[in-house]
């Protein structure tokens, strides 16, 4: 089964949140991306750049638990890993601005 090239990220995020519909699996995502923030923001203020090697888990690890145990999918960063990643980014905002349900 071939995947759709998507040409724009307009293009793909409607397909982005149809993968991201269970809201345990969004909970999920938007915890990871909050933690990556704050181990980001813990990182500048105290110089232990070692703790950036603990991003990808808290990033991916919380999103891919959200996908195989809640929503039951294939994480859309196996195949689109740029668009995937700006699509979790843009999620994020629009939970906390409430365009989407958190």
């Amino acid at each position: 089964m071939s995947e759709k090239a998507y040409k724009t990220f307009a293009e793909f995020y409607p397909f982005y949140l149809s993968q991201h519909e269970n809201t345990a699996c969004r909970r999920l995502h938007f915890i990871g991306s909050t933690l990556i923030l704050l181990v980001l923001a813990y990182v500048v203020i105290t110089s232990q750049y070692l703790l950036l090697l603990t991003l990808p888990l808290l990033g991916y690890g919380f999103a891919w638990i959200g996908h195989f145990f809640f929503e039951k999918n294939r994480p859309a960063t196996f195949t689109y890993p740029v668009y995937s990643f700006l699509g979790d980014w843009v999620m994020f905002k629009d939970i906390l601005t409430g365009k989407i349900r958190f």
